[in-house]
């Protein structure tokens, strides 16, 4: 569902924690990848012959853990761990995705923050807040709509909502 509203909304953008792909892979327009990515790679050393990132969708890999094709040493996963920085042009993106009118968030616990505190962003900015979640989280008293639900469920009942004649 989402990956069809992200072609019919031009404005839609979508920050998801995901590092998997699959929105990518469903079609999705405009996601930002707040937590990085799985298939990309960087070399653990930083050696001078290799890229920043590059992509690898090998699965499984020859080796665990992976190997930089350059030097031969370890390659790390494009994501971002526990205690370390979101990369600032990731955070620029989804901050600019909370100039939005409606801040939908699906099916996260939000409590990790920086991205726990994207919907009071787009609150700030005049947003309507709606969490969609099979449980209420600490955030819920926060949002203008709170649904309780599973996501593939819920969505699939806004879009009829959405396009009902």
């Amino acid at each position: 569902m989402l990956a069809a509203w992200s072609r019919r909304y031009p404005r839609f953008a979508i920050v998801t924690q995901n590092v998997d792909g699959l929105h990518e892979r469903a079609g999705t327009a405009n996601v930002v990848r707040f937590h990085g990515s799985l298939w990309e790679l960087s070399c653990w050393q930083r050696c001078s012959a290799s890229p920043v990132r590059w992509r690898d969708e090998t699965v499984p890999f020859p080796s665990m853990p992976p190997l930089c094709p350059h030097c031969g040493g370890v390659a790390r996963p494009g994501v971002v761990w526990f205690g370390e920085a979101i990369d600032p042009a990731v955070l620029e993106e989804s901050l600019t995705a909370t100039e939005c009118d409606v801040c939908v968030v699906v099916g996260t616990s939000a409590v990790v923050y920086p991205a726990a505190g994207l919907a009071d962003e787009a609150r700030r900015r005049g947003a309507f807040a709606i969490e969609i979640n099979p449980e209420p989280t600490e955030a819920t008293p926060r949002f203008d709509l709170a649904i309780a639900g599973k996501a593939e469920e819920v969505l699939d009942e806004l879009e009829r909502l959405l396009t009902r004649s």
